[in-house]
């Protein structure tokens, strides 16, 4: 990652004080998880004093992360932890979440290099009109040596959508099975 989680949560805090999904009660889950949890981070009278109603949810967040930094990595650590466990959303839209997925530092994160292999760039219907001519020409190869006349009479409808060519191709193949 680089930055320790102090250095980003200093980066970040600007972020979680201005995000609207970040309500009372998410802020509380969040320092009740510190104190129960990591009562060595926030004690039980800093969590008193982080959940005090009275004092506007943006200001204890600041004063929350401001705390946080100043007792350490470790506490940053366990408040990234918590954030991801109760508002997973928030955080991997922090800042520093996604330069850390943006970023093409091949230690932090292996790239994965997707490659599709295109045979030809021309599409679905140059594929399906070429399976069409190979269905036709193995229908002309069946019948051919039939002396079954409705078959080489379908064979001429059929030309009727093709293109000059490949008409004359399978009105002569149709001529040719009825003078037989």
């Amino acid at each position: 990652m680089g930055d320790s989680f102090r250095e980003q949560l200093l980066e970040d805090t600007a972020f979680l004080r201005a995000e609207q999904r970040l309500d009372t009660e998410l802020v509380d889950k969040l320092i009740l998880q510190l104190n129960r949890i990591y009562p060595q981070i926030l004690t039980d009278r800093e969590a008193t004093r982080f959940r005090n109603l009275d004092v506007p949810t943006s200001v204890r967040l600041g004063e929350l992360l401001t705390h946080l930094q100043g007792k350490g990595d470790e506490a940053c650590r366990e408040f990234y932890r918590a954030l991801h466990l109760h508002v997973e959303e928030v955080y991997y839209s922090l800042p520093t979440r996604l330069r850390l997925r943006d970023s093409l530092n091949p230690l932090a994160s292996p790239q994965i290099y997707s490659q599709r292999n295109v045979l030809n760039d021309r599409g679905p219907l140059f594929f399906l009109g070429c399976f069409g001519f190979a269905v036709g020409i193995a229908f002309l190869y069946y019948y051919g040596d039939a002396k079954v006349s409705g078959g080489s009479r379908a064979l001429g409808m059929a030309a009727l959508g093709l293109k000059r060519k490949a008409q004359e191709v399978l009105i002569w193949y149709t001529e040719e099975g009825i003078m037989k």
